[in-house]
């Protein structure tokens, strides 16, 4: 439900400091970088007004006098992420610095798990965003496209990078809820999918089986699908 008189802002058109008084205690980076230790240690939903106050030591309604929604503390620990981002030289192939790209951000999602959730256009325009997108957009100088294109492509690799990290990530915390190994639990589903494909009734199935019926190798997999988005955007 809307709230009657509320209108849109975005958090970085506010100056840190408001008004006239003594210096603010705490920055924006100090109230990032606290959200950002809750939520690495015990995840998004643990991220509160509350838990940020108390990680500062201090009061949870005089940080509102820095972040005015929780929507705003968001935004402020996904541009603390994109930081960490490494924006190298462009080598002048740009699949090469593409992958790079993707690989980078991969290993960024797997350091902050939580990341996956955030991963939306509206958080997409924070200062170290910005930056982030304008080093992509230099990786793909050589790339005979218009911008429109290459900003596309940018969030189609972003799109596959956050899916495939997403799934690992809800797979690894499935697999240590389980009451009994991976191993156990691997080995009847396999039994299981056997004898349903030596059924008869999946005969396309079977055949893949036969085809690749050794275990999946998911770093390939990855490596797979980036190459055939890139290969989509390569001009003919």
């Amino acid at each position: 439900m809307a709230v009657r008189g509320a209108v849109p802002e975005v958090i970085w058109a506010r100056p840190e400091r408001t008004g006239r008084g003594p210096k603010p205690a705490y920055s924006r980076d100090d109230i990032a970088a606290a959200a950002v230790r809750i939520a690495d240690a015990r995840g998004l939903d643990a991220v509160s007004m509350r838990h940020v106050a108390a990680e500062l030591g201090c009061g949870t309604m005089s940080l509102y006098n820095y972040v005015p929604r929780k929507e705003d503390l968001y935004e402020l620990m996904a541009d603390a992420v994109a930081a960490e981002h490494d924006l190298w030289e462009p080598c002048g192939d740009w699949r090469a610095d593409l992958l790079r790209v993707a690989r980078q951000t991969r290993a960024l999602m797997h350091r902050h798990p939580w990341l996956p959730r955030l991963m939306s256009p509206v958080y997409g325009f924070s200062p170290h965003t910005l930056r982030y997108l304008e080093h992509c957009l230099a990786c793909l100088e050589p790339l005979a496209a218009s911008y429109g294109t290459k900003l596309e492509l940018i969030a189609m690799v972003n799109g596959v990078v956050t899916t495939y990290v997403r799934n690992e990530l809800d797979s690894a915390q499935r697999v240590r809820a389980l009451p009994w190994s991976e191993e156990e639990e691997t080995a009847v589903r396999g039994a299981y999918l056997a004898r349903q494909v030596a059924s008869g009734a999946y005969p396309r199935m079977a055949a893949a089986f036969a085809e690749a019926s050794g275990p999946v190798d998911l770093e390939a997999v990855f490596e797979r699908a980036l190459a055939r988005i890139l290969d989509a955007y390569e001009p003919r």
